[in-house]
This record gives structure tokens, C-alpha cells and sequence, in this order.
């Protein structure tokens, strides 16, 4: 299911240049931010959106290890 899903990591201050119609993700409330809230990402299917170009894509399993790291994942009890 997943497999097909291309993961690309932007910039907070990026996600009102995001169309929301050629990504999988709703909407930027749907959106997952860093620990600090500077990043997230977006993934899709198929062709690469032109406002991606240029950025670096990931797989289902590399943006996991991604999201694994301190960066992305928080200890602190909420």
C-alpha cells in the first residue's frame, strides 16, 4: 500500500506553496512537523509534483528511519 507513496521532507515555511490536489495529504492540518517545527512532509503517487522538483524523495522505509530520529521523534511525555 505504501510502497507506491513517495516522501518529501520541506521546510515549514513552505507548506502554504503546497497544492494539496496533487499530494496524498488533505490539508497542512494533516501534516506531521518536526520536534522543533521547522519541517514535514508531504508524499505521493505517481509523478512528482513541480513544486517538489528538485527535493529529495524517499521511500515508505527510508522516511521511516527518518522519522525515528530525535529530529522527528520527542521523549517527553505530553
Amino acid at each position: 500500500m505504501y510502497n507506491s507513496h513517495t516522501y518529501v521532507i520541506i521546510d515549514a515555511s513552505e507548506v502554504s506553496s503546497v497544492d494539496f490536489g496533487q499530494v496524498i495529504n488533505t490539508s497542512a492540518d494533516m501534516l506531521r512537523y518536526s520536534v522543533d517545527g521547522t519541517k514535514t512532509f508531504v508524499k505521493y503517487e505517481d509523478g512528482q509534483p513541480s513544486f517538489l522538483w528538485g527535493k529529495t524523495g524517499y521511500t515508505h522505509e527510508e522516511i521511516l528511519e527518518v522519522l525515528a530520529t530525535d529530529e522527528w521523534t520527542s521523549d517527553e511525555e505530553i
